[in-house]
Parts: C-alpha cells; structure tokens; sequence
C-alpha cells in the first residue's frame, strides 16, 4: 500500500467522476473525500483539513465559480484544481486568474492529472512548514533567552503574551537578576510597535541633571556644554517603547516630569519652550517595593498609580528551582559557542550544587557562575570544582559568628562589623565585584554600599570583562 501524501477533496455531480478520481489517487497514496455538489463540499471543508480540491466547474446550484471563491475565503493557501469540459476553458482559465492552482479537462489523462495533484500537493505542504517555520522562529525570538518550564515563569510568559499587544504601560518587579529587561523586550517584540525602537534607560546610573537631558533632550545653550541642539530618549523612542530599568531611583523632581509625559503625550526640551509630542510605551522595573516607597514619600503617588496599570511579578530563582537545569544548560551552551569550548554538558555533583544553592543574585548569578565554569573547565565535562565557592560550599546563617575568634574584650559591635565585612565581599565576589549589582541585590542605595566598603578598608578588585557580545540578565 502506498505511503500516506496527503488528503484531497472531489466536488463533482458526476458518481462516474467521483469515483474514477478517488481510485487514480488512492493508488498514489492519497486519501479522498467526496461532494455531489458545492454546498456538500463546503461543508466537508468545515469539518476537515484538506491538502487539495479537485472541483468541477458545472455544478447544480451553487456555481464551481462560486464555490472556489468561498474555497479561497475559507482557506487562502489551499489549492484547487478545476475539472471542466473542454468548452468550458475560458471559464478555468478565468477561475485560474482568481487563484486556482491549474485545471484538467474532461477526459483527461491519468498522467497528466497526477503530476498537476502531486504539485498542488507538495505546494500546500511546503507552505504549510513554512508557515509553522515562521511560527516557530517569531517564538523563539520573541521569548529569546528566556528559559523556563516552571509554572511562575509560564503565568509570566502568558501574561506578556496577554498585554504585549496593548498600549497600556507595565510595571515588572522581581528582584536583581531575575531578568526583567528581557520580559520588557519580550512584550515590546509581541507588540505593534515591534518594528520600532526599544530604548532601555539605567535610571539609577545618572545624576538628575543628565537624567533629565538624556530622557528629553536640551536645545543649544541650555547649560555650559550644550554647544548643540539634542533630541532626549523619549524622541527616539517614537512610535516605539521606553524601558526604565530601576525607576525607583528616578528623583521626585524628573518624577514630576515623567508624569506629565505620562499623562498628556508631551513634553519640553531642557531649556526649550517647544512642547513635543510622542507615542511611547511606557515599561518600567523595579527591585524595591514600590508602594513603600510611596508611604515613606520617596515615590509620587500619582506615578506609581500610572505605571502600575499592569503589573508583572518576576519570581526569584529559588522560587522556580526545576528551571535551573534547563538555565544552566542554555548557558553552557552559550559560553561554550563564544569560548570555543567542546563541553557537552553538567556532571550530576555539580548540578546538584546547582540545585541546592539559593541563589541570592538570581539568573545573573547563575550566568556568571556558568559562564566562570566554562572559561575555567579544561575537560568537556563542567565539574563541581569549576563553580564558585559561595555555590559549592555556601555559608550558613551564623558562618560569619562562628569562624570569629572571640575574646572577652569582644563587642556585639565587634563581631556585627567582622559579619558585615565578609557578607559584602562575598556578596561582591557574587557580583564579579560590581558595586552597583552588590547594592542592588542588598536593596540599599550605591552611596551605603561605597561608605561600608570604605568603613570596611575593602579593597575593589578590577571588574571581570565579560566577552563582547554578551549582555547580562536585568
């Protein structure tokens, strides 16, 4: 019997046609369906998913002609093969110029009539691939980088597939390192304005004066290096989205600011009179609470209720734990392809340590200790000794108290500042000695971090360059 190619569908009034059709193409492996006339077939074409339809032109009722208009609103992609007298051929040559895929005439040639269906057939099969192809890809683009099997991270997902093609603003929280950039990228990309810019903005990284500059531009004068006119963030992010990454550190003044773009569209440059107006998607992120910051009067409450229109919740690491095979595995995959290494996968000891360790700087922790692991491995295997320290042997509650050295001159003050000092350089080491990540996954502004490892007389080893290329976790 031949192999299964496909499902066809015979229209004609004729039995005699109907059957001697299903017989030529059942030898060829091709399964059929009949209709005695147009309404029956477009019923069949409800209920079933066909590759072809054979269909006769003169039809009782509903006209072949009809019929295949109603055929192409139905399923555009779907061919159809025109079966006509020889004196109807101006009338399938016209049926052709509407989209049909050929015609045969009655009597036909065997031959001939396979080679048109087996054409008819592959075609609609590639376009069918093709289409699950481009699916496949938008997905994969779409949610690129973001690995996860969990129940949290899937409610996440399904809620960026939900908002991203609105114009409401979003608010993602979660902690440092949980990946919130690449949600915000993610509905930006399931959005109409996909084809538009996404402009993130460090909002925590610049005084309020260039802050300010940077999101709205200045005309030329505005203060004592302004020789030139420049447009801000928000003009360049027109018809797109703006990301503000920390938005909790934006002060009360720009706050202000940033309200007003919020509400009304519009804006003026530092230093200008001229009202801009813009449409941008607002995204913003945070790692604090947001509605404390509101009670303790370090946050406008208007604001807060601007942004939190929609609100996604990032969960920690440690909250979707089964996730972390599949995390360490994208990134030894990675870093493998970007250091020319021939490692083929994780030992079960040093995935275990992966599993049991807490993870305090989230995805961008785990990142870095894969991407350590595979600079360091001199084996295709990743091994338990090639992962940081903090991960294989992590510190208990009171490891800090039990390793100092007492004396009855010892203070509580005494033994708090020796705790403190190792929890910030291991909380550093973590961080490949970025103090800015360190403050943030402490929850505590940079200044505080600075005066403690100042206080502390740490000393700031030289930040690990990360391979071109690569940009870390949000």
């Amino acid at each position: 019997m031949s192999k299964h190619r496909g499902t066809a569908l015979i229209i004609d009034d004729e039995e005699e046609i109907r059957e001697s059709i299903e017989m030529l193409l059942n030898s060829e492996g091709i399964s059929t369906v009949t209709a005695k006339n147009g309404e029956e077939g477009l019923i069949k074409l409800e209920e079933n998913l066909f590759d072809l339809v054979l269909l006769d032109l003169m039809l009782p009722g509903k006209s072949g002609m009809d019929v295949q208009k109603d055929i192409k609103r139905m399923d555009p992609s779907l061919p159809v093969v025109i079966i006509t007298a020889m004196a109807g051929i101006e009338s399938a040559v016209a049926a052709i110029k509407e989209g049909c895929f050929d015609y045969v005439t009655k009597p036909w040639d065997n031959e001939k009539l396979l080679v048109i269906v087996n054409n008819a057939v592959k075609q609609r099969q590639l376009m069918s691939e093709n289409s699950h192809l481009r699916r496949a890809l938008k997905e994969r683009f779409e949610f690129s980088n973001i690995v996860g099997k969990s129940e949290p991270i899937i409610k996440v997902l399904d809620m960026v597939s939900q908002v991203a093609p609105s114009r409401s603003t979003v608010l993602i929280q979660g902690e440092s390192g949980t990946g919130k950039e690449l949600i915000a990228k993610a509905i930006h990309l399931k959005s109409a304005r996909c084809d538009r810019s996404f402009v993130p903005v460090n909002s925590g990284s610049m005084p309020v004066d260039l802050l300010e500059s940077t999101l709205f531009g200045h005309v030329r004068g505005a203060f004592t290096s302004a020789i030139a006119a420049k447009k801000g963030l928000f003009e360049v992010a027109d018809q797109g989205t703006i990301f503000f990454d920390e938005i909790g550190t934006v002060g009360l003044e720009t706050q202000a600011k940033l309200l007003r773009v919020l509400q009304e569209r519009e804006f003026m440059r530092v230093g200008g009179i001229d009202t801009i107006k813009v449409d941008v998607r607002v995204i913003a992120a945070t790692n604090v609470d947001l509605s404390q910051a509101v009670q303790d009067g370090r946050f406008r409450e208007d604001l807060y209720y601007r942004l939190n229109v929609i609100n996604i919740h990032l969960p920690p690491l440690r909250e979707r734990k089964e996730d972390i095979p599949l995390l360490a595995d994208f990134f030894t995959k990675k870093y493998r392809e970007e250091n020319n290494k021939a490692i083929t996968g994780i030992s079960p000891e040093a995935l275990k340590a992966l599993m049991d360790y807490h993870w305090p700087g989230n995805v961008r922790e785990l990142e870095n200790a894969i991407e350590r692991a595979v600079v360091l491995s001199q084996t295709d295997v990743i091994d338990h000794d090639l992962l940081p320290d903090a991960v294989i042997a992590p510190p208990s509650k009171f490891a800090g108290l039990s390793s100092f050295a007492f004396t009855k001159e010892s203070s509580l003050f005494d033994i708090m500042d020796v705790i403190e000092r190792r929890v910030i350089i291991e909380m550093l080491e973590r961080c490949s000695w970025s103090q800015t990540d360190a403050a943030d996954s402490f929850k505590i502004p940079l200044s505080t971090l600075n005066q403690k490892i100042k206080r502390h007389g740490i000393e700031i080893k030289k930040k690990r360059e990360r391979p071109s290329g690569v940009t870390s976790v949000k």
